[in-house]
């Protein structure tokens, strides 16, 4: 079928294009009211011929549209699941899988496929009934099911515990259901990764002493994870290659070929695409032959196993720690590409935030650090108080800013998809003219609190922080404990400014009584559960209107209203000889209401609708349990599998309150044991397990 409209058009009779074109020339106009309309019989047929073009692709899963995946799966007798998680998990995958699955229904390998197509994370099938202590038939041994473990293989040893262990054990007969029982004979376990490694390419490292660097862009020791290599084929189980997993040093060390660098040596041809270590040292990458794993605890005011002056270069991936050799120049530029562990894409990050990043406004001025000005205090010269500056790396800038946004105008300083850059600043300062607006997007901030000061006329009317760290604490020690416990991250002192906090982690805020501040799916730390959160700028009156959606507050509140407060978690406690008389307090209750959210119990707060403790009894043993509250660390605000169900599930559509609800982990499991029920074998029994 031709859709060409000139085509068309000179099939029709030499006459009326004759016509045609002369009624055009009569009337001034470029093209006839016939060849008009012939230019639109042609678009129709366009559209008529996409569509027929999309039946056909409507025939296969791989490139249906998404609407008529149900109706395929319905063909095949596919049973949907709950679809309250956006992006959670794939439905045409778990359709295009499904005949593959049932020709192997039953086995750990399907068991383990379906629970990555259901849940969206990494998983392991373990069978339990054959790391069992059994005696043996002769006719049929098991060499590799020994009665004791094999001490003589250090590697195996390392995993005892986990998802890959292979030592036997007794028979355990609790239940598996519950998580509690594991080794018995119907048994099979689902073990769940919900710590991912998120990429921190070229990042810098922080410089700790003579030839001695962390990996932490902060200068704390964290762990490097392992970059999770893609299963192909569904015959296979899982390994520790597969799952997000910290690199230990003797791991790292008997596998170095798989984890560290795209080439053995220098000049040999790639034999790694994808690693996840790459070390670089004023610009030059270290080849695998150079790098030995050590162990760089700290000895005696410096750290032990230090490479000689013989161009090898030690890595340990348990503290994330560098050493470079004796004769190497100091101090040198050394870059890390490396893994981080953590629970979800907030904070900034080398993660897909694309819809964050619009396209400036015709005519606003852009500029780009460092390919326009190698600082960005130069680039907020060049923008003269309104336009955007894109940072385009993940570099570290050290510096002192002072944001000043003329009147109706917006500064934005925001990175680039897939950057992080780290701002170690001496001092952030925003201040604007009448209704002006100030966005900051994806950056990691530490040394200094960010300051809305009252001070010069200062009119700023909006602040956006998305997807941006205001490290909690100000800055980390080398233990990773703050620096400044009780500093608060975030200083808004005017009246009627407007702040907006997604996806984001803050220390604590203080805030003007007659402003307002909204904070979504985001996490505000005082660093301690009696530390003060959320007050006004003296650490004791009310700050500003508070709303928050789906987050996790871990400090004292005072507030002077409630917008809205829903599905979040309000950590509070008051310490010894408080001087507060509740953890959490807004002055006007008549307003404002608090739904499907944990607080203490005795809080003075407007109406609650479904929240956790709903009385004084249950306030003893319904309260959150975070895995980790220490920031810089991969489970950091995370709540752990032995949290009460009322707040693993407790919020408004079922899903854990706190800054994680949007991973909606309660319906991934729920998910999970329903194609469970549909797959398991008859006679065995199925357990959840999260790894991390």
């Amino acid at each position: 079928m031709s859709i060409d409209a000139q085509k068309l058009f000179d099939l029709l009779p030499a006459i009326h294009r004759i016509r045609d074109a002369e009624q055009a020339a009569a009337e001034g106009l470029a093209r006839g009211p016939l060849e008009e309309l012939i230019g639109v019989l042609a678009e129709q047929l366009a559209v008529a011929d996409e569509s027929l073009e999309q039946l056909y692709d409507d025939l296969f899963i791989e490139t249906c549209a998404d609407w008529v995946v149900p109706y395929i799966g319905d063909l095949i007798g596919y049973r949907s699941l709950h679809d309250v998680a956006p992006g959670m998990a794939s439905a045409r995958a778990e359709v295009a899988h499904t005949i593959a699955l049932r020709r192997r229904k039953g086995t750990a390998l399907v068991l383990e496929q379906l629970a990555r197509d259901v849940t969206g994370w990494d998983a392991r099938a373990v069978e339990y009934f054959q790391r069992l202590c059994t005696t043996q038939y002769m006719n049929h041994t098991r060499p590799a099911s020994l009665q004791s473990p094999d001490l003589r293989q250090a590697e195996p040893l390392e995993w005892i515990g986990t998802a890959f262990e292979g030592a036997s054990r007794t028979v355990d007969v609790r239940r598996i259901e519950s998580g509690r029982g594991r080794h018995n004979i119907p048994n099979i376990g689902l073990h769940l990764w919900r710590i991912q490694a998120y990429p921190r390419r070229e990042a810098p490292t922080t410089r700790a002493g003579v030839r001695r660097y962390r990996a932490s862009p902060l200068g704390h020791d964290l762990p490097l994870y392992n970059r999770p290599r893609a299963e192909d084929d569904i015959t296979h189980l899982a390994e520790p290659d597969n799952v997000p997993w910290p690199l230990s040093r003797r791991r790292l060390d008997t596998h170095l070929a798989r984890h560290y660098g795209e080439r053995a040596t220098a000049g040999a041809p790639l034999d790694n695409p994808e690693p996840a270590l790459i070390l670089r040292v004023d610009g030059t990458v270290i080849e695998r032959d150079q790098i030995h794993v050590c162990n760089l605890s700290d000895d005696a005011g410096s750290w032990a196993h230090t490479p000689p002056p013989n161009g090898i270069y030690a890595i340990d991936p348990v503290l994330g720690r560098i050493a470079l050799p004796a004769d190497a120049a100091d101090p040198a530029e050394v870059q890390l590409t490396w893994h981080e562990g953590f629970s979800a894409d907030i904070g900034g990050g080398e993660y897909e935030r694309g819809n964050t990043l619009p396209q400036p406004p015709a005519g606003a001025t852009v500029v780009r650090v460092p390919d326009d000005h190698a600082t960005l205090a130069a680039a907020l010269t060049a923008i003269a108080g309104d336009g955007v500056i894109e940072i385009t790396d993940s570099a570290r800038y050290s510096e002192t800013l002072a944001i000043d946004v003329i009147a109706d105008g917006s500064v934005e300083i925001r990175a680039i998809n897939g950057r992080r850059p780290v701002l170690e600043l001496g001092g952030l300062t925003v201040t604007g003219a009448a209704n002006s607006a100030c966005t900051l997007n994806g950056l990691l901030i530490a040394g200094a609190p960010l300051e809305v000061p009252d001070a010069g006329g200062n009119a700023l009317a909006q602040l956006k922080l998305i997807h941006c760290t205001l490290v909690p604490g100000i800055a980390l020690n080398a233990d990773g404990s703050p620096t400044q416990p009780t500093a608060p991250s975030l200083q808004l002192a005017i009246a009627g400014l407007e702040t907006d906090i997604d996806r984001c982690i803050v220390g604590a805020i203080r805030s003007h009584e007659r402003s307002e501040l909204l904070a979504i799916d985001s996490l505000i730390d005082a660093t301690a559960r009696d530390g003060v959160a959320y007050a006004a700028l003296d650490d004791a009156g009310p700050g500003a209107a508070l709303s928050l959606i789906a987050c996790t507050v871990v400090g004292k509140v005072h507030t002077a209203e409630v917008g809205l407060i829903s599905n979040s978690i309000l950590f509070a406690a008051l310490a010894a000889a408080d001087t507060w008389a509740v953890p959490v307090r807004a002055v006007r209750k008549q307003v404002g209401c608090v739904r499907f959210s944990w607080l203490p119990f005795d809080a003075i707060v407007p109406a609650r609708h479904r929240c956790q403790p709903d009385s004084a009894q249950a306030a003893g043993h319904i309260a959150p349990r975070f895995t980790s509250l220490h920031y810089g660390t991969p489970p950091y605000g995370q709540l752990t599998t032995a949290t009460p169900v009322e707040i693993r599930r407790g919020a408004d559509d079922e899903s854990e309150m706190g800054v994680f609800h949007h991973l909606y982990g309660a319906q991934r499991e729920t998910n999970l044991r329903i194609r469970l029920a549909e797959y398991l074998r008859v006679g065995l029994r199925a357990g959840v397990f999260y790894e991390s």
